[in-house]
C-alpha cells in the first residue's frame, strides 16, 4: 500500500509543479493564480474519485489509495497556500492575503462538490449501462 501511495504522490508533485507553473505563466501575474487553480483541480478531482472510487468494484484499494491519498495529496498544494499567504501578508498585501485565502476556500469547496456531483452522475450512467 506504501508503494502505491508513494507513486501516487510523486506524480500528484510533479503534476502540481507543472500545471502550477503553466497556469501561473499563461496569467502572469503575481497573484499565486497557478496555486489556485491546482487546489481548485485538485480538490474537484477527489470530489469525483473518492465517490466513484468506493461505489465501482473494479477499484481496489491500492489503486483508490494511490489516486486520492497519493496524487490528491501530491498534487494539492496547502503548503504551499499557506506561504503563498504569509508572503503576502508580510509584504503589506492585506487585501489580497485576504482575497487569496477566501478564493481558495471558495474555489477548494465549490471543486470538491462538481466534482462529487460528477461522480454520482458517473455512477447513474454507470448503473443504467
Amino acid at each position: 500500500m506504501l508503494l502505491y501511495v508513494a507513486l501516487g504522490s510523486a506524480i500528484g508533485g510533479v503534476s502540481r509543479y507543472l500545471v502550477g507553473g503553466l497556469v501561473q505563466r499563461l496569467w502572469s501575474t503575481t497573484f499565486p493564480t497557478g496555486t489556485l487553480f491546482v487546489n481548485f483541480s485538485g480538490c474537484f478531482l477527489i470530489g469525483v474519485l473518492l465517490p466513484y472510487s468506493i461505489d465501482t468494484p473494479s477499484f481496489s484499494p491500492e489503486v483508490r489509495a494511490l489516486l486520492t491519498i497519493g496524487f490528491c495529496g501530491g498534487y494539492t498544494t496547502f503548503s504551499t497556500f499557506s506561504y503563498e499567504t504569509m508572503a503576502l501578508m508580510n509584504s503589506g498585501e492585506w487585501l489580497r492575503a485576504a482575497l487569496y485565502v477566501c478564493a481558495s476556500l471558495v474555489f477548494s469547496l465549490a471543486g470538491t462538490f462538481l466534482g462529487t456531483a460528477l461522480a454520482r452522475e458517473l455512477i447513474l450512467l454507470r448503473e443504467r449501462l
